[in-house]
């Protein structure tokens, strides 16, 4: 069970960061068609000892590794987004070999379909990620947004190189729910109840969402995989490629100006500009130096050695 425990600890990592997939993670570790089929499984009342043992491991390790990791991550990517994105790059890529090494004698099938993921990842790589929708008020169209959100965020975080953080940030929900975490979890820790009632109007929707969007998705996963098996595993293949096209490291940030939208929302003063948090910049890919280039080469090897040796760990 010590891959389901660093997958599911990659998976919670992975999913504090938009544009990272959890879903790439357990591929990468080589626990992704256990997982889906084990989501399957349970969602018709089959409760196998191994089975259950698995998923809890998954997400026990996701959910500590968000409430343990959320800080540092987010100071790491406010500090050295650059380091960061290189090592996600060679955490995605470390997959490859083993999942490549499955598919070989590649043919017309695994190709055609290892070339839909990287058009898919691409799509998605260069969508605009401007928010829309609601602010997670009380209203029945509040909540329906929310669910909504939790569905497509739940949906697509376990699809290999789909990140269900970028896809709530598309749909303008990701600060709603993040803000709404946090509070859950200081209210946890200051055992204060009516803090953690506050939230729970956000918290539950999303929750019902994200249940339905998982359970959903690995039932279809799992059928293709059965039925389809070559096709499905070239897009996965795919997916796993395409992911690093949105992980260009070298950008600098674009300071925003009256009358830009960021997050959704309009700028109209200067005090509504001075109010944007730097991790909120647009960014613009730049050429990188040459001492970016060499550490950035050892730091996608170092993702690369860990993600493709735990990847093997009980081959």
């Amino acid at each position: 069970m010590l891959r389901s425990l660093v997958g599911g600890m990659f998976m919670g990592l992975a999913n504090l960061v938009p544009g990272i997939s959890g879903g790439t993670m357990l591929l990468a570790v080589g626990v992704y068609p256990q997982f889906i089929g084990g989501v399957a499984e349970v969602s018709t009342l089959r409760f196998r000892p191994q089975v259950v043992l698995m998923l809890g491991c998954v997400v026990a390790a996701a959910g500590l590794a968000i409430v343990g990791f959320a800080g540092l991550i987010g100071a790491l990517l406010d500090s050295y987004q650059w380091a960061m994105y290189c090592v996600f790059i060679g955490l995605t890529l470390g997959g490859v070999p083993i999942l490549w090494g499955t598919l070989r004698p590649l043919d017309g099938v695994v190709i055609a379909g290892a070339a839909v993921g990287i058009l898919l990842m691409a799509l998605l790589a260069f969508a605009d990620p401007e928010g829309v929708g609601g602010d997670g008020g009380r209203s029945v169209s509040a909540y329906a947004v929310l669910m909504v959100a939790g569905f497509s965020g739940g949906a697509t975080m376990i699809l290999p190189g789909m990140s269900g953080a970028y896809v709530l940030l598309v749909l303008g929900q990701y600060r709603v729910i993040v803000d709404a975490v946090a509070t859950a979890a200081d209210a946890a820790r200051a055992v204060d109840i009516e803090l953690a009632l506050e939230v729970l109007h956000v918290l539950v929707p999303v929750g019902i969402g994200v249940v339905i969007g998982v359970v959903g998705v690995s039932n279809l996963v799992k059928l293709l995989l059965a039925r389809y098996e070559r096709a499905t595993l070239g897009v996965l293949l795919g997916l796993l490629l395409g992911a690093v096209i949105g992980l260009w490291p070298f950008t600098d940030p674009v300071i925003p100006q009256i009358g830009d939208v960021v997050r959704g929302t309009q700028l109209l003063t200067a005090e509504m500009v001075a109010e944007v948090e730097a991790r909120h910049y647009a960014r613009v890919a730049v050429a990188p130096s040459a001492v970016q280039l060499g550490v950035g080469f050892l730091l996608v090897t170092a993702g690369f050695a860990v993600s493709s040796g735990i990847s093997r760990l009980g081959k």
